[in-house]
């Protein structure tokens, strides 16, 4: 199996389940000394598991990600799309150059990492391909639009993705976490978080999530559950969502 984005938080925590459970797990991300260190925990278990460092905003970099992996492990039949980038700015203040990075990495180098594995899956028979969306996808969280519109074009990708595969024994999973306690909300050059009233759950309980779901051969999964019923609400009545979503940012600035 092949994780991206597996130097921390939510890549890394669901690379060292698969390894505690057996898998021998290929990780890639661009920092090589954390990638290291999630790999020393994953070959406590599969002492197979292998690393590559890899920056998914270069093309030619993600495809030879995909050849590596087909020859050094012998095959992919799970694939956890994971790396992305927030890139949190008012819309006023965005620019198309960031809009197309946050694009490129998010839904762009999935996509054809996915693409170029998924042959191997459909010949095979069988095969998992879990995309690590958002909430954001389908909340639209304000301040937050090119992050957001990347994560809904992932699931958009997915779910289509998912009706083109059903009879090949290809699964596709789509994961909306909510707030996760990773360095996803503190990364420079991004504004700052809403302060909302919702506490960060631990990668552990995503984690514990995602492998429920794929026991269940979910299609989907939200973490926590109730943001799944936020949006639900929200496609009942667009408009009173965003008049409510603006009343709230309004209110916080009101508090700084």
């Amino acid at each position: 199996m092949l994780v991206t984005g597996a130097s921390s938080g939510i890549g890394a925590g669901l690379a060292e389940e698969f390894a505690r459970r057996g898998a021998v797990v290929g990780l890639c991300a661009r920092r090589q000394d954390r990638l290291a260190e999630v790999l020393g925990r994953c070959r406590v278990h599969s002492p197979e598991s292998r690393m590559w460092l890899t920056d998914l905003a270069d093309a030619g970099a993600v495809d030879a990600l995909a050849a590596a992996a087909l020859d050094e492990l012998g095959g992919v039949d799970v694939l956890v799309n994971n790396a992305g980038i927030p890139k949190r700015r008012h819309v006023t203040r965005l620019d198309s150059a960031t809009v197309e990075s946050v694009m490129n990495i998010n839904y762009l180098s999935p996509v054809r990492l996915t693409l170029a594995l998924l042959p191997a899956m459909i010949e095979r028979g069988e095969g998992r391909i879990i995309n690590v969306s958002s909430v954001a996808a389908t909340l639209s969280s304000p301040g937050e639009s090119a992050y957001d519109a990347s994560k809904a074009a992932l699931t958009a990708f997915s779910e289509a993705m998912a009706v083109d595969l059903w009879e090949t024994g290809v699964k596709v999973l789509v994961v909306y976490p909510g707030l996760v306690d990773t360095e996803l909300f503190s990364l420079p050059d991004n504004d700052p978080v809403l302060d909302a009233p919702v506490r960060p759950i631990p990668v552990v309980e995503l984690v514990a999530a995602v492998f429920d779901a794929l026991d269940r051969n979910a299609a989907q999964v939200y973490v926590p559950k109730w943001f799944g019923e936020v949006a639900a609400q929200k496609a009942a009545d667009v408009g009173g969502f965003l008049a409510g979503s603006a009343a709230f940012v309004a209110d916080q600035r009101r508090q700084v």
